[in-house]
């Protein structure tokens, strides 16, 4: 796969969504509130003022501003994405077996799970996700890894990669994402020697990424799956469709709640700085803003998605429609 994304429709002009864009990325700008994640160590080390954003079409054109090119690692962003493969290659039933799609309420590292089950609440939560590394690793092996980094790359329409140094300090520092590990071991959620699994688990959130990639990966999963750039059929429909409405209700922590009810798009936030937005069919939303707030979202990110939400129309139960008719003119040429 190339390195670099295959040629499409670019904004070098203005028009009245650039223009909408624009603004939104204009509101969200001037806010510095929140504080660049520390607790693995690397992480630290960002710049407070990076603020990037892309959107991604389903007929590929893309928009993009600010710091919108700047690798960053993936993080909490790629429990999406490998909760849609781990549909796809250990089936519905076995997932929804061993991790719930309910929200938790609880901090995203919460060492907790659902009383009742015995399960992680959903797979958006590290709990949950480490169990999805779990399912991987049992279904691929030794090779799940690449299964991923080729799946995240197809996505993006460019061959994506790691940061090791980024890797190293997750692992060195990981132990409540061991001790969750061990904890699921001994509830018989998952099975298999814990530091290989937790090591997957580091390694998929250590890949690098840009928000333009975020929008184009996000675009991807809002087309039903194919790169519409590329037109590679990347994810399975189903399995779409199910990671969609658990980011819904469960991408944004214990803001979920919230971000559903004010903004009202499928969204994945990570403790990188990223954040990713699912508009159905529609848009692919991507945005780097290392500066989180206390439930571990990014501020900038949070608004420059609450002001599109409002401007065009995009939450899921839009009454007015009137935002989206005003884009679907963009959408459909």
């Amino acid at each position: 796969m190339s390195t670099s994304a295959p040629t499409a429709p670019a904004t070098h002009f203005p028009d009245e969504l650039h223009e909408v864009l624009e603004y939104a990325f204009e509101q969200a700008r001037h806010d510095d509130s929140g504080d660049v994640a520390d607790y693995i160590p690397e992480l630290a080390k960002a710049n407070p003022d990076h603020f990037g954003f892309a959107v991604a079409t389903a007929h590929g054109r893309l928009y993009q501003f600010g710091d919108a090119e700047k690798r960053f690692t993936i993080q909490s962003v790629s429990k999406a994405f490998t909760y849609c493969l781990a549909l796809e290659v250990a089936g519905r039933a076995t997932v929804l077996r061993r991790v719930g799609v309910e929200p938790s309420g609880d901090a995203f590292n919460a060492i907790e799970f659902d009383p009742r089950t015995r399960r992680p609440y959903n797979p958006m939560v590290n709990a949950g996700a480490i169990t999805v590394a779990a399912l991987l690793h049992n279904h691929l092996g030794a090779g799940a890894f690449d299964f991923m980094l080729d799946r995240f790359s197809r996505a993006a329409g460019r061959q994506l990669d790691v940061d090791d140094s980024v890797f190293r300090s997750e692992s060195t520092t990981g132990h409540r994402n061991r001790a969750i590990g061990h904890l699921l071991v001994s509830v018989d959620a998952i099975h298999g020697n814990v530091d290989e699994i937790c090591n997957l688990y580091f390694r998929q959130c250590s890949i690098r990424v840009t928000a333009v990639d975020l929008a184009r990966m996000s675009m991807t999963m809002a087309n039903l799956g194919q790169n519409p750039v590329t037109e590679d059929q990347v994810f399975d429909i189903a399995a779409v469709r199910d990671t969609q409405a658990v980011m819904f209700s469960c991408g944004m922590y214990d803001f979920s709640g919230t971000w559903a009810h004010r903004v009202g798009i499928p969204a994945k936030s990570g403790v990188g700085g990223g954040l990713m937005g699912v508009v159905n069919r529609q848009l692919g939303l991507g945005c780097y803003s290392p500066r989180l707030d206390g439930k571990g979202n990014p501020p900038r990110g949070v608004k420059v998605f609450t002001t599109l939400s409002e401007e065009l129309g995009l939450h899921a139960f839009d009454c007015t429609r009137l935002g989206s008719s005003m884009l679907a003119r963009f959408l459909n040429p």
